[in-house]
């Protein structure tokens, strides 16, 4: 084993969560490879090793290999060890502060149309803003980059102007550059709310990711010129690839 991998100075606690202790090993060993303390090339610590640092089975350090395996970041072999092959990725998504940044174009996403319904109810919103249409046509995406799913969204159009925009709108526009497209709106207020959480079951399938897993849930809202709440967007994001950046000072 290579000297310069290190070890945390206490075991990690595997009982402070439900999810599987083979994927809460996965996400901490991914963490030591993204981080540099097992570096590509490297061999891991021996099963033996990381089976007495975790305080757990032999079968659930396996699993929790295997799964970085499955994901082409590490390699075994017989009789010499496991050993670092590649890194994860380093994607992230921006999210934006300012109504200018969410008009930018996303290069590389694509997105899928997954449901699509008209006449639907306003959904229960996270913020108080604008005054909500009687319907609205809802439009649940699947946003991928590289093959990847990102994120997956339920885009609703209030069903008053829904009617006028081209299908094609919504496999290749994100939610607010199609609310400053309408024709005839104007924007003056919009919203967003940012909130951490979980992946429950469905949420884990759309998003390829573990049950439980960190997911961040971005919701948006614009309202135009006459007060109508004209799009909101519920957007749910892979908690892997978002990253925020301020300016403090």
């Amino acid at each position: 084993m290579s000297d310069n991998l290190t070890r945390p100075e206490r075991p990690a606690d595997l009982d402070r969560s439900s999810v599987a202790r083979y994927i809460q090993l996965a996400t901490l060993f991914r963490h030591r490879i993204a981080a540099g303390q097992w570096p590509i090339g490297s061999q891991i610590p021996t099963l033996k090793d990381l089976v007495s640092e975790c305080g757990v089975a032999r079968a659930t350090v396996r699993q929790a290999i295997s799964v970085l395996a499955s994901e082409g970041l590490v390699s075994r072999f017989r009789a010499k060890g496991t050993f670092v092959r590649d890194a994860p990725s380093q994607f992230h998504i921006e999210l934006t502060t300012d109504w200018q940044g969410l008009l930018n174009p996303r290069a590389g996403a694509i997105i899928n149309i997954l449901e699509d319904e008209a006449d639907v109810a306003p959904p229960k919103m996270r913020h108080d803003i604008g005054n909500p249409a009687a319907k609205y046509r809802r439009v649940k995406r699947l946003h991928l980059h590289a093959g990847r799913p990102v994120l997956v969204a339920d885009l609703y159009v209030d069903a008053s102007v829904a009617y006028r925009l081209d299908q094609d709108v919504y496999r290749t526009t994100t939610a607010m550059r199609l609310a400053s497209a309408l024709d005839g709106v104007q924007i003056v207020d919009a919203h967003q709310t940012l909130t951490i959480g979980a992946a429950d079951i469905e949420l884990a399938r759309l998003l390829d990711l573990p049950l439980n897993a960190p997911i961040c849930h971005v919701d948006r809202s614009a309202v135009d010129q006459h007060g109508r709440l004209i799009v909101i967007s519920k957007g749910v994001y892979r908690g892997d690839v978002v990253r925020l950046d301020l300016k403090l000072r």
